[in-house]
């Protein structure tokens, strides 16, 4: 690993900090599964105020750790970091040699350091490799973006967009891609933003949001099959609460939250949960003065019964 990653800092600032943390109803001697560390503000909050509380800390992303060490500095804390994906936290118990935990935490979507540090590109706004995988350092079995634009058909690369980005432009950007893939391979991520934005209606660049945004969210979801494995965290992170144990997800766009929506109320009838919240959370207008990213976010929680 180089320097330069060694030294980075999150610059990572969670949303709904509070509201989750209340939520989980923790005491000290809480045992929490973070499924999605990330910049390890959830984590280092827990620790501050039940520093005997226990933390089982989990990212796909191996980078994490050591860009939110910082944050836990001065801090009593029982942490432990495992770099995998959430879909297989059943694994972790079995390394912690623990049956049940009092609550599980899904803060879904990207950290402001894989937007900003991780070099993969994430952010239409800086000029990467066209990867957009969660994983540190991928493969070359592991599926990216760059594999999408260059090699799906015109009509698979439209669904993802549609599907995933909630595209209504998704037809002409798809066609746009297969057109220009034809004379260069895409390589980085300003190549696709620079054929997103020529495709696109000239109404479609005036709109709140950059018209690369939900393309890329597409196929950040495709990459890293975020729905799926949302689908199956849930499942497992449900089974392996206690009676009485909480879960909280925090999700940031429509089809993440539909997912969660869907998995609480069918517990819900099953006779298995209640909602805590009938409603999703979402920020503060003081939170979003402070963090524009919260705009979109949403907080459901469930407590097994």
């Amino acid at each position: 690993m180089s320097k330069e990653v060694k030294d980075t800092v999150s610059v990572h600032k969670s949303v709904l900090l509070n509201e989750v943390i209340q939520g989980l109803h923790l005491s000290d001697k809480s045992v929490v599964v973070d499924g999605t560390f990330g910049g390890g503000g959830h984590s280092s909050e827990i620790c501050k105020r039940y520093p005997k509380a226990k933390i089982i800390a989990i990212d796909q992303d191996k980078h994490a750790w050591v860009s939110a060490k910082s944050k836990f500095k001065g801090i009593k804390c029982d942490i432990s970091f495992f770099n995998i994906n959430f879909r297989d936290l059943e694994n972790v118990l079995v390394k912690e040699k623990l049956a049940t935990v009092d609550a599980v935490l899904f803060d879904l979507g990207l950290s402001s350091d894989q937007l900003e540090n991780s070099g993969r590109g994430f952010s239409f706004l800086k000029d990467e490799p066209l990867l957009m995988t969660m994983k540190e350092n991928p493969s070359p079995e592991d599926l990216t973006a760059r594999d999408i634009v260059n090699t799906w058909s015109e009509e698979n690369i439209a669904d993802i967009i549609y599907g995933y980005g909630e595209e209504r432009f998704s037809r002409r950007i798809s066609k746009a891609i297969v057109e220009s893939r034809k004379k260069n391979k895409f390589e980085t991520t300003f190549d696709l933003v620079g054929v997103v934005e020529a495709s696109v209606p000239k109404v479609a660049k005036r709109g709140r949001i950059h018209p690369a945004t939900k393309t890329f969210q597409a196929l950040r979801i495709a990459v890293n099959d975020e729905l799926n494995t949302l689908d199956i965290g849930l499942k497992k992170g449900f089974e392996i609460l206690r009676v009485g144990g909480r879960m909280a997800v925090v999700s940031f766009h429509s089809l993440e939250d539909r997912i969660v929506k869907r998995f609480y109320k069918a517990k819900e009838e099953a006779g298995e949960a209640n909602l805590i919240n009938k409603k999703p959370i979402a920020a503060s207008e003081g939170e979003l003065k402070e963090n524009p990213r919260a705009r979109s976010a949403k907080l459901r929680i469930i407590e097994k019964i």
